[in-house]
């Protein structure tokens, strides 16, 4: 860990001490800080009782969700050796790990995926009312893009401009989830972009106050997007995520990774998958969207190569990694 950590490292292990959490004088635990995004998304929340889960089960550790931007800056944080995790869109690992789009002229192979979650579905929100029913209607309007750094505003931008959608053609404002539900409910801002998986906090509480519509995406809108985005699927917001939404609403959705450096030790990267996939029902309680993380949700969708510790755990249970998730010597 770097020297930026070293006095977080440092202050965590004097209040485990002051509470009888860990171990006085001797070896302290490991300090392993785990990227999330902002408090109004599902990053945080899953990965706040991900980071409880490590620091239960592996008593050599001491696991803390950060309070972030979103993917773009996880994964800066990340190859600079400020983190140990970190969540990322598919989009944005595969980005980090070609040294491409916002990480061009980075490492190629640094970042390898420790394990795929769950789709990040892009959530298009305005109020009833708005005058908003497709992507063509933003033209003109404020919508916010996302907070920057986040991969929120990778995907909405890249959604738009797939589709001849320029930042020009309208105003857009740079918020995060609760920023952005705040100024639609507010009259400041006529619509916005949430990718995360489906409930969303800030959603939810918007539609408790305002009548919400979610802006469906058409089938040629995801496959233009797809053209430029292999990570992208169609995908669809349940029925019932929200408020007074009685039917799936039509999307896209990229897979939603944890990520790790490729030097990480491989039997940490082992023991945090084994420990992640045991608790996957647990998690389940957490969020809803938590019950798709399994290994073979995994060797579906991961859009880079696996941690060596992973593969080997993965074959340990039995499974057949292939060779496109294997990374290079």
């Amino acid at each position: 860990m770097t020297q930026r950590n070293a006095p977080r490292r440092a202050l965590f292990a004097a209040l485990l001490c002051a509470f009888g959490l860990g171990a006085c004088g001797g070896e302290r635990p490991d300090f392993l800080a785990l990227a999330t995004a902002g408090t109004g998304g599902v990053y945080y929340l899953i990965g706040g009782s991900i980071a409880e889960i490590w620091s239960r089960e592996l008593p050599d550790h001491v696991v803390v969700a950060e309070v972030t931007g979103g993917s773009v800056e996880n994964l800066s944080l990340l190859m600079s050796d400020q983190v140990a995790v970190a969540f990322s869109m598919g989009t944005n690992a595969l980005g980090a790990h070609t040294g491409s789009n916002s990480f061009e002229g980075g490492e190629a192979g640094s970042v390898l995926t420790l394990v795929a979650l769950y789709p990040n579905v892009l959530q298009l929100g305005t109020l009833d009312g708005s005058g908003i029913e497709s992507l063509s209607d933003l033209v003109g309007r404020r919508v916010s893009v996302g907070a920057p750094g986040s991969g929120t505003e990778v995907g909405a931008r890249t959604l738009l401009e797939a589709n001849g959608i320029d930042y020009e053609d309208f105003a857009p404002q740079r918020l995060n989830f609760n920023e952005t539900a705040n100024g639609i409910r507010d009259g400041t801002v006529d619509a916005g972009f949430w990718s995360a998986g489906p409930p969303t906090s800030s959603i939810m509480d918007l539609a408790t106050a305002r009548d919400v519509r979610l802006v469906p995406i058409s089938d040629d809108e995801v496959a233009r997007t797809a053209a430029v985005d292999p990570t992208v699927r169609r995908d669809f917001i349940p029925a019932g995520a929200y408020r007074g939404q009685d039917a799936p609403v039509p999307s896209l959705s990229t897979p939603n990774v944890l990520v790790v450096r490729a030097d990480m030790d491989e039997e940490l990267a082992y023991q945090l998958i084994r420990v992640l996939l045991e608790a996957q029902a647990e998690l389940a309680q957490v969020h809803p969207v938590a019950g798709r993380i399994t290994a073979e949700y995994t060797l579906d969708v991961s859009p880079i190569p696996l941690h060596p510790g992973v593969v080997r755990y993965l074959q340990d249970e039995g499974y057949e990694v292939p060779e496109r998730l294997i990374p290079s010597p």
